[in-house]
């Protein structure tokens, strides 16, 4: 008995040291994610959403028509913080993406694994694309994956250590991703589901996971009374995107096709298997509702006709899971060399896929490079299928040149500018404008796009306008002058280009203020 006690414990301190080492070639892993995402992340130019996140975050509030206020919010410190350059609006998504490499690592160790499972999950979550896109442009997705792991990753250690508390930062966590991206509800209701149909459904006797959806009603309070007192504005824009048919809607095929791309198709067998292993694998069997959470949230997004990405969030779990399958799987002597194999092709995968979701080609050559590709690019929304390059890179170009000759409209005017508002279509072009349109002197704009209807029409009288894409016959029911200034110069690669700009006077309708409610537009 005196001898074995020892040896047990200088080898569960073995176990530990290595653990611990494996856990900072992870961080270096992150890092490295870091820096070279930093390098290429002003490469192209401001994306159409980013406008918008940074307008919102000029005006701080609970809610915004199209999003909760947690990304406004964070977008205003860091521009306070870091500045407005490309990297510097970046920093908080390269950020976020690259600790989910850290997170998927310690939710593999959580699970049981050792050092190639913790090794394997970081890699999966490196090279897989649509991580690599959240840490390449700013939006709500950006940290979407972080909070769902986060929920993921206390639900582990509340069924490991068998500590009810640990729901209540679950439910800390779950309030916070409602306040950065309402989805995160489909992901709770699901655990919710998980629980009732496994054993783990005798935690709901227990005040603590009481307490935690408690807390996340009270963290999420403040931008529900925001959308009640604003008659449910998200509501209304999801019902308008619904009855345009905006949204390309995927038969079951190429839905679950398109789930492989987001993550690396080579990556779907090990998801495939984590997922398989939560749900039957013996080891596993505590963490069934973690398989159930990931069933309910495909089957609820796929019947809502939910975009490709919407269930990104929670691929990080499945891959750490199956992780540890493949650990388990390749312990023989005889397939161990099968692990370094499987990580060098990942890697080697990873590579030829970045130039996808990262601009590391020019745009010349990345169209040559999509032709290499023996899949063609998701395109998720009918519109966008008219650009030269995919949505994510389309929305990069052409805002530039709409202010520009939005500013020469503004140089022909001289006493008017006092009372002439600048009114835009859409929250790219307003965005766009107000962003980049300081080096020009351009006041705030209008637009009765989503949010910017909100902010309704600053007090001008509408005697004097300038229009973005409009046409003159609609322009001339309104306003007694129109006076065609340009069209923005054309932008090969922008989805968004030749623009035409008016000056209009004399208004027909009275005031801004009564011709207001007529231009809310929700989609």
């Amino acid at each position: 008995m005196t001898t074995t006690a020892p040896v047990t414990s200088i080898s569960d301190r073995e176990s530990q040291t290595l653990l611990s080492r494996t856990m900072l070639f992870v961080w270096l892993i992150a890092l490295a994610k870091l820096l070279f995402h930093i390098y290429f992340n002003n490469r192209y130019g401001y994306f159409r959403d980013e406008f918008d996140y940074i307008a919102c975050g000029d005006h701080l509030a609970w809610g915004y028509v199209d999003q909760p206020p947690l990304i406004p919010f964070l977008v205003h410190i860091s521009r306070a913080v870091l500045g407005d350059s490309l990297r510097a609006i970046r920093f908080i998504p390269t950020l976020a993406s690259s600790l989910l490499v850290v997170q998927a690592a310690v939710i593999a160790r959580e699970l049981g694994g050792k050092t190639y499972a913790i090794l394997l999950a970081a890699v999966t979550v490196l090279i897989a694309p649509q991580y690599l896109s959240n840490a390449s442009l700013l939006g709500t997705n950006c940290l979407e994956p972080n909070l769902w792991m986060g929920c993921a990753y206390f639900v582990i250690l509340a069924i490991k250590r068998n500590h009810p508390r640990y729901w209540l930062w679950f439910g800390v966590v779950a309030g916070i991703g409602l306040e950065e991206k309402y989805s995160i509800a489909l992901f709770g209701f699901g655990i919710v589901v998980g629980l009732l149909l496994t054993d783990q459904r005798r935690v709901f006797l227990n005040k603590w996971i009481w307490l935690g959806g408690l807390a996340a009603f009270v963290i999420f309070l403040p931008n529900l009374l925001w959308n009640i007192h604003y008659d449910l504005p998200f509501l209304q824009l999801m019902r308008a995107i619904r009855g345009e048919g905006r949204d390309v809607v995927l038969p079951a095929g190429q839905y679950f096709f398109q789930q492989t791309l987001l993550v690396n198709p080579l990556t779907a067998p090990i998801w495939i298997a984590g997922l398989i292993a939560l749900l039957f694998w013996p080891r596993f069997t505590a963490y069934r509702v973690l398989g159930i959470s990931y069933l309910v949230c495909y089957t609820v997004f796929f019947l809502l006709h939910g975009k490709n990405y919407y269930l990104a969030p929670i691929y990080p779990m499945l891959l750490a899971a199956g992780a540890v399958v493949m650990e388990s799987a390749f312990a023989r002597p005889k397939l161990t060399w099968l692990k370094p194999a499987i990580a060098i092709i990942l890697l080697a995968s990873g590579a030829h896929l970045t130039p996808v979701v990262v601009p590391v080609l020019s745009p010349d050559r990345f169209l040559a490079y999509t032709k290499t590709l023996p899949f063609k690019l998701p395109v998720m929304e009918h519109s966008h299928a008219r650009a030269a390059l995919p949505q994510w890179y389309a929305d990069q170009f052409g805002w530039q040149e709409i202010v520009d000759e939005t500013a020469t409209a503004w140089n022909k005017l001289s006493a008017e500018r006092a009372d002439c508002g600048i009114f835009a279509q859409d929250y790219g072009q307003a965005g766009a404008i107000d962003f980049l349109g300081r080096q020009y002197g351009l006041p705030k704009s209008l637009s009765g796009h989503q949010t910017w209807y909100l902010w309704g029409p600053r007090g001008y009288s509408g005697n004097c306008m300038i229009v973005l894409d409009d046409t003159r016959q609609n322009l001339e029911a309104l306003w007694n002058e129109v006076e065609y200034v340009g069209t923005s110069a054309d932008n090969p690669y922008a989805l968004e280009k030749n623009i035409d700009v008016f000056i209009c006077r004399g208004s027909k309708f009275g005031t801004m203020t009564d011709l207001w409610p007529k231009v809310k537009r929700w989609r």
